[in-house]
């Protein structure tokens, strides 16, 4: 007769619209019972295969929203591990800098340390060494004054002989 229930019930609705009214029958109309039959059967027939193709749609909308949901959740976990491993790249770069700096500072100290010693030894050298050429010196003018002293004794002034 006719394609899906929709045009089905489209067709119920129209005859029914267009059906005579019922003398003193206020709202009511004759309708032709064999062609009403004929309709309600006919969309009784193809209710079940509309039905089962709504439920075909529901059952694939059901899958798409449940793959859709799962994709999401495995988008969400690969996003959340994704953050944990930058903030702990993050974290490891930060040790890494305060150790870094760790390093510099405690360099910095050691270099500071070792100028200050070896200036001291420096210091402490030269000081030394001052000391040395200073008792050295003394000793050269003593043996210098020793040996003018003991030249003065041995030759005679000039003119007196």
């Amino acid at each position: 007769m006719a394609g899906g229930v929709d045009e089905l019930l489209d067709m119920l609705y129209e005859m029914v619209e267009e059906a005579h009214g019922a003398l003193f029958g206020g709202d009511k109309c004759v309708l032709d019972r064999d062609k009403v039959l004929d309709l309600l059967d006919e969309i009784k027939a193809q209710m079940p295969a509309e039905l089962a193709e709504a439920r075909k749609l529901v059952g694939a909308r059901s899958d798409y929203i449940s793959a859709a949901k799962r994709e999401g959740e495995l988008i969400r976990k690969q996003a959340e591990e994704e953050a944990k491993r930058l903030v702990s790249e993050s974290e490891v770069l930060l040790t890494a800098r305060q150790k870094g700096q760790e390093i510099v500072t405690t360099a910095d100290e050691r270099a500071k340390e070792l100028k200050r010693v070896s200036s001291e030894y420096a210091e402490d050298a030269l000081k030394r060494t001052e000391e040395a050429i200073a008792e050295a010196l003394n000793e050269v003018k003593q043996s210098r004054a020793r040996f003018r002293a003991a030249a003065g004794q041995a030759i005679p002034p000039a003119g007196k002989a």
